[in-house]
């Protein structure tokens, strides 16, 4: 489920914000350049990022003004109004006083913010940031560059283009490249997308940085390629008693690469500790179930008798989930999320489940990931999940489907398997080998 998007009137503007988790500490992100917090969604890999961050913080993020689902301005908001908009959120939400955490073009906001209003920000976090933006461009160079957005904004080879420096490691993944595609068209128009560069490209607080009394952590990848790490250093540099932390990498995406590494960092500047990790994550096999062709059947049986249908399908499930030592994570209406600590005995349920629910009249499809996961609570989450998911996506009627991680692990356990091909999951990098168990 996505959160609910509300909206704070900051002057004459509606600014699109949204609230997640319920933390101790209160903290505003905010995102550099063109971004869509509705957009931002259709990566997991971001998904699972503010999710780690939810474990510490009450995450409070916005549109900013001209972009995403916030009112469309004539021209660039100035720093002094994005300023205004961060008060109006926090106290359109009842928040008194809250890190601030800057992405790229976004620190150089925060910092002015902490500067200006010390009494409401707690804690200054920088990542990926500057003070001034390195080598900007001339007047000529936006002439130059403002027609190729107008030609190419939105289109597979800009996205391909941005995504080389902000995520290089995901260059060639055409899901990421996909879902780049839609956060620029849904963040910004074309027009829009060039003044804020304009104003971007403009951005010097250098004289600001030694006014900052609040505690501040600078993070910053030493082969970050969007950004300079250069930059970062002279932020720790001339940012009273700041913390600086330079993390390998070349990802300007805090969410992709090593992600933990940074959020390991946050949260013991925020909260004074790091996580236990040999607590919060867990490798797990991970299965996931689903009748094939029930929009169909429902409409024929009519709603009665197909949730009686239902009814005896999810006792069955239970049952065969009990006996192969199964855990019941969530249920999606016609199918299960369910985790089990071995995967040949999640194989083993698996064939079980698809070869008793016939007596039902029904046929279900199977997938099974093994992967490291997020423990959250009673619950799983992380990119093991979504592979999980999209393992199922793939399977056919009576059919059970795993990845090479599970063909792998179950070596010698006397389970075949039949080739199926190398796939591209939906929003997971890199291609997959699936395999459909034998029968």
């Amino acid at each position: 489920m996505l959160p609910e998007i509300k909206y704070a009137r900051s002057g004459d503007v509606n600014i699109a914000y949204e609230v997640i988790g319920d933390g101790p500490i209160d903290l505003v992100l905010v995102h550099g350049w063109v971004a869509s917090i509705e957009g931002l969604h259709g990566s997991p890999a971001f998904d699972q990022f503010i999710q780690r961050f939810t474990s510490f913080t009450r995450v409070i993020q916005f549109d900013k003004r001209g972009t995403g689902m916030s009112d469309r301005v004539t021209q660039a908001a100035t720093l002094e109004e994005r300023m205004d908009d961060v008060r109006a959120v926090m106290d359109e939400i009842g928040s008194q006083r809250a890190a601030v955490m800057g992405i790229s073009e976004g620190g150089a906001m925060s910092a002015l913010f902490a500067a200006t209003f010390p009494e409401r920000t707690s804690a200054l976090i920088m990542y990926g940031s500057y003070a001034q933006r390195h080598a900007p461009m001339t007047e000529d160079d936006w002439l130059i560059e403002g027609e190729r957005i107008r030609r190419e904004w939105g289109s597979e080879e800009e996205a391909r283009e941005t995504l080389a420096w902000m995520a290089p490691s995901l260059a060639n993944d055409k899901q990421q490249i996909h879902w780049l595609q839609r956060l620029l068209r849904i963040g910004a128009s074309p027009s829009a997308a060039i003044a804020l560069g304009r104003m971007i490209n403009e951005i010097d607080i250098r004289q600001v940085l030694p006014t900052i009394r609040v505690p501040s952590l600078i993070i910053h990848r030493n082969g970050d390629i969007g950004q300079p790490v250069e930059d970062g250093r002279y932020l720790g540099e001339h940012i009273p008693n700041a913390k600086y932390i330079e993390l390998p990498g070349v990802d300007h995406l805090p969410w992709v690469g090593d992600a933990d590494a940074i959020l390991d960092e946050i949260e013991e500047f925020l909260t004074g500790a790091r996580p236990p990790l040999e607590h919060n994550r867990m490798l797990a096999t991970i299965l996931f179930t689903d009748i094939v062709g029930s929009t169909e059947q429902a409409h024929g049986l009519g709603d009665r008798r197909w949730l009686e249908l239902l009814d005896q399908h999810n006792a069955l499930v239970r049952k065969e989930l009990a006996r192969f030592r199964g855990v019941e994570m969530d249920t999606t209406g016609d199918g299960f999320f369910a985790t089990f600590d071995g995967p040949a005995r999640a194989i083993h349920c698996a064939l079980s489940i698809s070869d008793n629910v016939q007596q039902l009249g029904i046929q279900i499809r199977a997938g099974l990931h093994t992967g490291e996961c997020e423990l959250m609570g009673k619950k799983v989450g992380g990119i093991a999940v979504h592979i999980g998911a999209r393992v199922m996506a793939h399977s056919g009627a009576n059919e059970v489907l795993v990845s090479s991680t599970v063909k792998d692990l179950v070596a010698g356990s006397g389970i075949k398997f039949m080739e199926r091909g190398v796939h591209e999951l939906k929003g997971v990098p890199d291609e997959w080998h699936l395999y459909a168990v034998a029968r």
